[in-house]
């Protein structure tokens, strides 16, 4: 466990101010470790980052930075900034400083490590772009979406069948694009609309955070939206395409081997595979006033397991040898209740890493994160959580960030 409740930004911002040492007459606690600088980030910056991944073998941390136009890349032994890899990213599209910046016209976003092979697969505007981590090079870019401007944002591996797919959750209708590892070529795409209403049908409100169970041979997938479930559902989708295919959201039957559970009041974000068949779904609820929580589902049949009180928050990443659920809550209040579709000095959000316990599916500790940190990744081998803030005052409406004029890494130990 990490080993300290709530620690206030003041207290890292002196962290920062004497380069991580613990000057400021403060001693550092039992688990916080350090905060990594990132190169192109300084005083008052707006970071824009997105999803992380973690290459436990190798002993990297990936994740994705729209200042820099870069997949950025920290190294897990050292806890040092390694390198920004480049590539023809978009960028945010109001320009390198992101003030103002629409993340639907911005990237890169997701990330997915390839398991089996060194390549990663780097969500961004109207593409996927491939790095092969033998050179830190991106190698292919594979057009998603004609020229809509929006982007593909995040994305999962199905390694029996070797199949990425990732959304387009901000396109007229939202679809999925299937991409074989093997070709690096696209097999099929699915569009979702209410199930067997076709392309005429009510459009899905978007698209969010994906999984591959092994056990099911599924895709599972977080729904914003539909007719039937305004506030989310999970989508499943079992079954593999055996030539290239434009596929509609069909009315699920076990034939078809489609399957939808509706989440309730939920508003879903992150979504990640627990022990046995439980799953993790992040609510960030955007009706102010709504109690903020993850969901704890069974996968092969949608029964709620459990509601935990913690939520807000964007990624959530299962942790295998702890047996732990971290959660990026970066939305949560001191309320516990959402204050509606974003951050604000009149409605504003307390952000912390939560820690939820799989084994009880309770929560068990919440850790002070810092300014919009909606990413998170976590290292099987040493057990340390990364995760990327901003500075204090971009963007606005953190009630608990105070006086940490640059944005970086946080990293705890577990």
């Amino acid at each position: 466990m990490i080993g300290y409740l709530a620690l206030g930004l003041a207290f890292l911002a002196s962290v920062i101010l004497s380069g991580c040492g613990g000057g400021g007459g403060f001693e550092l606690p039992a688990g916080f470790v350090k905060v990594i600088p990132v190169p192109g980030v300084t005083t008052g910056t707006n970071f824009s980052f997105d999803i992380s991944a973690v290459d436990g073998a190798k002993g990297r941390m990936y994740f994705t930075d729209r200042n820099n136009k870069s997949v950025d890349v920290i190294d897990i032994p050292t806890n040092t900034f390694l390198k920004q890899i480049t590539g023809g990213f978009a960028g945010c599209n109001t320009g390198p400083t992101c003030v103002g910046a629409n993340n639907d016209k911005s990237g890169p976003d997701g990330l997915n490590l390839i398991t089996g092979t060194t390549f990663i697969y780097v969500g961004d505007v109207n593409s996927v772009k491939i790095i092969d981590t033998k050179t830190d090079t991106v190698v292919n870019t594979i057009a998603i979406g004609d020229a809509s401007g929006l982007r593909a944002d995040e994305g999962c591996y199905d390694p029996d069948h070797k199949i990425f797919m990732i959304a387009s959750p901000d396109e007229a209708i939202p679809f999925a694009t299937f991409i074989d590892t093997t070709t690096q070529k696209i097999i099929a795409t699915l569009f979702f609309t209410d199930p067997g209403t076709g392309l005429g049908g009510p459009a899905s409100a978007g698209l969010e955070a994906c999984v591959y169970d092994h056990g099911t041979a599924s895709f599972l997938v977080n729904n914003d939206g539909s007719t039937a479930n305004p506030n989310g559902e999970v989508d499943v989708m079992q079954g593999t395409p055996a030539a290239p295919v434009v596929l509609t959201f069909p009315v699920p039957t076990p034939a078809n081997g489609f399957k939808i559970f509706p989440l309730g009041k939920c508003d879903p974000t992150g979504l990640d595979l627990g022990p046995g068949t439980d799953m993790a779904i992040s609510c960030r609820q955007g009706v102010a006033g709504e109690p903020l929580t993850v969901e704890i589902m069974d996968r092969t049949n949608g029964t709620l397991r459990a509601t935990v009180p913690i939520g807000g928050g964007d990624q959530i990443a299962y942790d295998t040898p702890t047996n732990r659920y971290y959660l990026a809550a970066s939305r949560w209040t001191a309320s516990g209740l959402s204050s509606g579709p974003a951050c604000t000095a009149a409605s504003p959000c307390t952000p912390v890493l939560a820690i939820i316990d799989a084994a009880s599916r309770t929560l068990v500790q919440t850790v002070f994160s810092g300014n919009n940190a909606h990413s998170v990744g976590v290292d099987p081998v040493t057990h340390q959580v990364y995760m990327p803030f901003s500075s204090s005052t971009a963007p606005a409406g953190c009630s608990s960030c105070v006086n940490v004029p640059t944005g970086g890494v946080l990293v705890f130990q577990e």
